[in-house]
């Protein structure tokens, strides 16, 4: 086999690697956050039958005071993604248009590096409606 194709599927086997990395960490963090019960979740009497009601009966005393608002743990934790997923974005088009610049005239070199790149603006487009979508649900949650 060709040496250069060896190094282009080793690079894209270790690329593949590390975005498996990136999206499983935060998975498993916060599915393990999620999957330890609260002692205090059975035992709680909900009075105020709204979302911010019944998020605030299933608070214990170790955990964050404020959950909405502009410094709510939703808001920073939905922030964070949306600011990992749009860096993530970027640099993938950053990356296709390097492909782009040094593909050579090879049509299908060429063809891959536009699909990254389109589907890299598709990420950044998919960010910014995402971050929208949270902040208008998050002040509804707020006002109710």
């Amino acid at each position: 086999m060709n040496p250069e194709i060896i190094e282009r599927i080793v690079m894209v086997k270790s690329i593949r690697i590390m975005l498996a990395g990136l999206l499983v960490a935060p998975m498993l963090a916060l599915g393990m956050s999620a999957a330890i019960p609260s002692a205090q979740f059975a035992a709680a009497q909900v009075d105020d039958l709204t979302i911010t009601g019944g998020a605030s009966s299933a608070k214990t005393d170790d955990q964050a005071t404020n959950l909405f608002g502009d410094n709510g743990v939703f808001k920073l934790i939905t922030n964070a993604a949306l600011f990992l997923i749009g860096a993530i974005s970027v640099l993938m088009l950053i990356y296709g248009g390097i492909r782009y610049t040094i593909s050579g005239g090879d049509s299908s070199a060429v063809t891959a590096a536009k699909n990254t790149i389109m589907y890299a603006i598709i990420g950044i487009i998919v960010a910014l409606l995402a971050y929208a979508i949270v902040n208008f649900v998050l002040s509804a949650l707020i006002q109710s």
